[in-house]
């Protein structure tokens, strides 16, 4: 190695030591509750019983300081808590909107069930916490498995929806036909065996993340800080049961059959596909195009259109916020009923 080159070798390795010690260093257990990690907004907690099961499904109700009687509810993605809505709910609670994030039975600070985890199940407590919060209509904007949530609603409770925005869904493209079944027992250990740093290659590689790290690190906080929790074993139970949720429930299908306006907002890199690794090697290249296939349902759907963002991943309203807030936020206040 050159002489010249050995300093700016040293220095790099110091500047990036902090962060990787960081990254192994033991940590303080969170509970599978992500008890100890914070929202933005206080936690509610609404009682459901779900199989038999007794549960409670937290949520946060944003009231905003000047209201336009208006309600937007945020659904998030498999890998997140609902606290990475931080901006998009700051951003709509400025323009006068309610903002209602709940954190689905099995993710964040909700409950994690014993049994299987269902879409309809979680569709129908969704209803639940708008009936409990005596809400009516509302938008709906949704992220990755979000957004196959935000399909059973739309297609079981149409009259609940003014707007649906679909930012970067999962669930457009049925999986069955490219990825073998996998057992329950495979998938707890494959990700009992991820680390942090496994982790954040994932996010930047399958999800083409584009954030600092300050907004990286709390999503990782979130992921690995349970492993110290002594009922841990119960949420790598759950986390499971949702991968066979995504693999064995497909919404695709039901895409074109939704009436109500809907709005996708894909970036141009994410080509996120749930369990690619598993598919045959000649089939990986097929799966996760993403934006086309949001452009291809849309021109199915009888109201409905696609955006895409250039230099945004699988986090686009967080790669790309200053493209994203004014295209839902102009998608939102258009009439129900409007052109496509």
């Amino acid at each position: 190695m050159s002489r010249r080159l050995l300093p700016a070798l040293i220095a790099t390795l110091m500047l990036l030591a902090p962060a990787l010690a960081a990254e192994d260093a033991p940590r303080e257990p969170y509970g599978i509750g992500l008890e100890g990690f914070a929202y933005p907004y206080p936690v509610q907690l609404l009682p459901l019983t779900n199989d038999g099961e007794q549960l409670r499904m937290a949520y946060m109700d944003v009231a905003p300081e000047k209201p336009n009687d208006r309600t937007v509810l945020l659904l998030h993605g498999r890998n997140f808590p609902s606290s990475y809505w931080a901006p998009v709910i700051k951003t709509l609670s400025e323009q006068g909107y309610r903002v209602v994030v709940p954190d689905q039975i099995g993710f964040g600070k909700s409950s994690k069930p014993d049994g299987e985890l269902h879409f309809d199940t979680l569709a129908r407590n969704t209803v639940a916490l708008l009936d409990r919060l005596k809400l009516g209509k509302v938008d709906i904007v949704a992220h990755s498995l979000g957004g196959m949530l935000a399909v059973r609603i739309a297609r079981a409770y149409p009259a609940r929806i003014a707007h649906l925005v679909l930012a970067a869904p999962i669930g457009l493209e049925d999986y069955r036909l490219y990825v073998p079944p996998a057992a329950t027992e495979k998938i707890i250990d494959t990700e009992d065996k991820l680390t942090a740093d496994g982790y954040r290659k994932q996010l930047e590689t399958n999800y083409a993340m584009k954030l600092p790290p300050e907004q990286v690190t709390p999503l990782i906080d979130a992921r690995f800080n349970i492993k110290g929790a002594a009922d841990y074993p119960r949420w790598l139970r759950a986390f499971a049961a949702s991968a066979q949720m995504i693999y064995r429930e497909p919404v695709v299908h039901e895409i074109p059959l939704i009436t109500v306006p809907t709005l996708f907002v894909m970036g141009a890199d994410d080509h996120n596909a749930p369990g690619r690794p598993n598919a045959p090697e000649a089939l990986r290249p097929k799966m996760g195009q993403n934006a086309e296939l949001a452009k291809a349902l849309a021109a199915q759907m009888p109201n409905a259109r696609a955006e895409v963002l250039a230099d945004a991943g699988h986090l686009v309203f967080l790669d790309q916020p200053a493209k994203f807030d004014p295209l839902m936020l102009e998608f939102l206040a258009t009439p129900e009923a409007g052109p496509r």
